[in-house]
């Protein structure tokens, strides 16, 4: 069955978030052999290469708002422009990342256009026919569940980054390209403003979208602890994550924090340093794909979710990870 899917290509410093390649590549597949890909883009100075990458890995057409009222996120705003989108293409489907701007845009469309809504997707179930299954974690990733949307109505879906893959440029050679088109935007009223923004974790790669995550707990002992897993992070070219437990502890900023209250995560590799593995915090990274634990104690909890653990100091062990790592890379 052919389908008209729109997707909502996010941007984070004047540059696409990887998860709206995962989004289209979603599109693609849902779209069906005789079915079309609009994908839109809004912010303040969209770049035409933007629109151009769009196209390259399947966009049929690239709907473009741009207007200094998109600088930054506010959600009447985005909600207008995603609406101008949803009004031009009428699509069956929308696809968004599983973003703080997309958990927070997703219902909003929703509720106006009385639309279904899937959030948190992990996997999506696509026959040839309209049965399409939509997988989602449930129970801090013990369980999962398997939904699907009443015919009639157009779907809302949300996609978890790096579980989906990313629409690559090849799937565009064979159809020739796509186009790109102004949206009819008005800039509305807007209800809050936004007067600066503050990065307390600036300099590293986002959390939910880097493949290589190194996390430190309370084993860190202090700041200054956290300098090894940077290190190794940063020869692995990952992002640094925390514990709440370290979080608490004044050892890093909030916003690094994974678990239940924190982010989720699902890197290829995921190294948790000095982290006993409480469920809180497993709830944020048990779905990735390899798990290596560090740790003093051997019977830590962290021991039963990974893959491989190594029993020992992580300020001996840490150290050596990435001299080895640097070792092989130079070589």
């Amino acid at each position: 069955m052919s389908r008209t899917i729109l997707v909502f290509a996010e941007r984070r410093d004047g540059q696409l978030r990887r998860v709206a390649f995962e989004a289209l590549g979603a599109a693609r597949r849902l779209a069906g052999e005789d079915g079309a890909v609009h994908a839109v883009l809004a912010g303040s100075g969209v770049a035409a290469e933007d629109a151009a990458a769009l196209q390259a890995r399947g966009a049929d057409v690239v709907h473009i708002a741009d207007d200094p009222s998109l600088k930054d996120y506010a959600p009447e705003a985005y909600l207008a422009a995603l609406g101008a989108a949803m009004d031009a293409v009428r699509p069956d489907a929308l696809l968004l990342g599983h973003t703080g701007v997309g958990r927070d845009l997703a219902p909003r469309v929703a509720a106006a256009y009385g639309a279904g809504h899937i959030a948190d997707v992990t996997a999506i179930e696509a026959s040839s026919g309209d049965d399409i299954g939509f997988i989602r974690p449930l129970y801090a990733g013990k369980a999962f569940e398997r939904r699907s949307f009443a015919p009639g109505r157009p779907w809302v879906v949300t996609v978890r980054p790096n579980n989906l893959p990313p629409a690559e440029p090849a799937d565009a050679g064979a159809r020739g390209g796509g186009s790109a088109q102004a949206l009819a935007y008005a800039p509305p009223p807007l209800l809050t403003a936004v007067r600066g923004v503050l990065r307390r974790a600036s300099g590293q790669l986002d959390l939910a979208e880097a493949d290589v995550v190194v996390s430190g707990g309370r084993g860190v002992r202090s700041a200054a602890g956290f300098e090894p897993l940077r290190a190794l992070a940063d020869a692995l070219g990952g992002a640094v994550g925390a514990s709440r437990a370290a979080c608490d502890a004044g050892y890093c900023d909030y916003a690094l924090q994974i678990g239940q209250t924190g982010k989720v995560v699902t890197p290829q590799l995921y190294i948790a340093c000095g982290i006993s593995g409480a469920i809180q915090h497993l709830a944020g990274m048990s779905q990735s794909r390899t798990i290596i634990a560090i740790n003093k104690d051997p019977d830590a909890p962290i021991f039963g979710v990974a893959d491989y653990g190594i029993v020992g100091d992580l300020f001996e062990v840490v150290p050596l990870l990435t001299a080895e790592v640097l070792r092989v890379r130079s070589s």
